[in-house]
């Protein structure tokens, strides 16, 4: 009797206790020249754009959450599912709330970089703005996020390098005349007294801002996909934008697939899951997937069969790589 009673508490537990643990497998993979319901999931207003044909899509890990022993055993043996600690994906000392808004910010951000990155490429004008302020810094109550930045002592700041370079020569406790607008108001200047890098032997004057670049162009890219989060489809958005605003076919109508984080200045950073991305990818009929160089070595080792992986590690190489398949010759690869 007492027997069936341990199985019976066992296939309770098996069944109805969850585990700290959580599945990651393959997601779900959009095009990003196409729709996501009735909308693009790039939409362009305002300025031309031209027909694009095969498919440029981004790829996703799925985390299945509370999951049973008995489910998380099944999920594992299926060879298509890895089970990692649920406390890397869900820290207890955040909400599930503050992680989703985490994550949604992350997609945000990507979209930024990838707008940028995209027409910085095509030789669209920037505007350089303050992206943050250093707490306690020489500029904090003085610049705030998103001010935009003219000069710096004199000397125009037409890019994030600019701002350092125009500073070059001063010392803590120099002033800098630092010209800006706000929200698009009259041009404002304020002299700023210059302080120590923390942390640092750097014997130039610390004004204690972040520079970031965005572009000066009369028209708005929309970004449009739900229910998707983290910062990994940046590099695949980049690649859609500069499709759409060229002539002719990118990507030669051929089905890519891609990963890669993406910074304003269009260099790509590793992702994780890039097993569970190919294999989806894969699936959905890619041919080719870009793959971020510093991920070369486990895509390798995980690529599905008949699957070419492409190198990249900026945004020009990834065009380079489609230039290639559009032309028929192979991309240079892992």
């Amino acid at each position: 009797m007492t027997s069936v009673v341990l199985v019976v508490a066992f296939g309770l537990l098996g069944a109805f206790v969850p585990v700290p643990f959580v599945a990651l497998g393959p997601g779900p993979t959009y095009d990003t020249l196409g729709n996501d319901g009735d909308k693009p999931v790039i939409e362009i207003d305002g300025r031309r754009t031209f027909p694009t044909s095969g498919q440029l899509n981004m790829t996703t890990v799925s985390v299945t959450d509370r999951m049973s022993l008995f489910g998380a055993l099944g999920m594992w043996a299926s060879g298509r599912y890895a089970l990692a600690p649920r406390e890397v994906y869900f820290p207890p000392s955040k909400s599930e709330q503050e992680i989703e808004q985490e994550n949604a910010k992350a997609f945000d951000d990507s979209q930024t970089s990838a707008e940028t990155a995209a027409l910085h490429y095509l030789g669209y004008p920037m505007r350089v703005l303050v992206g943050q302020i250093i707490e306690g810094g020489p500029a904090e109550n003085v610049l705030r996020p998103g001010d935009r930045l003219i000069s710096a002592n004199g000397k125009p700041v037409t890019d994030p390098q600019s701002l350092k370079a125009a500073l070059a020569g001063t010392k803590p406790g120099d002033r800098a005349e630092i010209r800006f607008s706000r929200e698009g108001g009259p041009e404002q200047v304020a002299n700023i007294q210059l302080g120590t890098y923390p942390g640092s032997d750097e014997k130039q004057g610390f004004l204690g801002v972040s520079p970031t670049e965005r572009p000066d162009v009369p028209f708005d890219i929309k970004i449009h996909l739900a229910d998707v989060g983290g910062p990994s489809a940046g590099l695949m958005f980049s690649l859609a934008i500069v499709d759409k605003l060229t002539p002719g076919e990118l990507n030669g109508g051929e089905f890519v697939a891609g990963t890669g984080e993406i910074d304003a200045a269009g260099v790509v950073g590793p992702i994780g899951g890039i097993q569970f991305k190919m294999v989806k990818a894969h699936e959905a009929g890619a041919t080719t997937f870009l793959v971020p160089e510093e991920n070369c070595s486990e895509a390798k080792a995980e690529a599905p069969e008949g699957m070419h992986l492409a190198k990249v590690h900026t945004l020009q190489d990834a065009t380079r790589a489609l230039d290639a398949i559009r032309n028929d010759r192979a991309p240079e690869s892992c």
